[in-house]
């Protein structure tokens, strides 16, 4: 099995001061905003949990970047790495695969599922603990229409991009 990082992903503590960031930064946009994702089936660590997510998608050539932050303190993969007041580099995305095989896989490497939800369009993810081998997480998708759909229209709206409306809220 051979894995691709396509996305990376960074812990903001405010979505829209963070998009603003990124922007000045690196001139990346437009980005797709999630507010409040709906989340299922939530466990932290095996456990039952809570999870209030906001999220922001853009895309840096091949690359997609996504900005993420966490508006409860319920323990998860982002509460793991930061406080509610601090950011940084969170974690990357793995190629779509087989969502169940690639976590086992990872498990039985000695990989820990810190968190694990899915959202009301099906699609969802497993965070692995790679944070002593890498400094970060790593995802794994659980992989539907919807998620291609979502890499596509970021992808195609950044290379199309005017430089006008910098969030496009979903």
């Amino acid at each position: 099995m051979t894995d691709h990082i396509i996305q990376n992903a960074y812990y903001v503590t405010d979505i829209d001061s963070g998009i603003e960031r990124f922007h000045q930064l690196w001139g990346l946009g437009p980005f797709f905003v999630r507010r409040h994702i709906s989340l299922d089936n939530v466990t932290y660590r095996g456990t039952s949990a809570e999870l209030d997510i906001s999220a922001a998608y853009t895309q840096s050539g091949d690359l997609m970047i996504e900005l993420v932050t966490q508006h409860n303190d319920a323990p998860s993969t982002f509460r793991d790495m930061y406080t509610a007041n601090e950011s940084g580099f969170h974690h990357v995305a793995l190629n779509f695969g087989d969502h169940d095989a690639r976590v086992a896989h990872y498990n039985g490497l000695g990989f820990e599922s810190a968190t694990h939800f899915l959202t009301d369009e099906g699609r969802g993810a497993t965070y692995l603990d790679t944070t002593a081998v890498c400094g970060h997480m790593t995802e794994i998708y659980v992989v539907n229409d919807s998620l291609k759909q979502l890499y596509a229209e970021v992808r195609s709206a950044s290379e199309n991009w005017d430089g006008q409306s910098l969030c496009i809220e979903r």
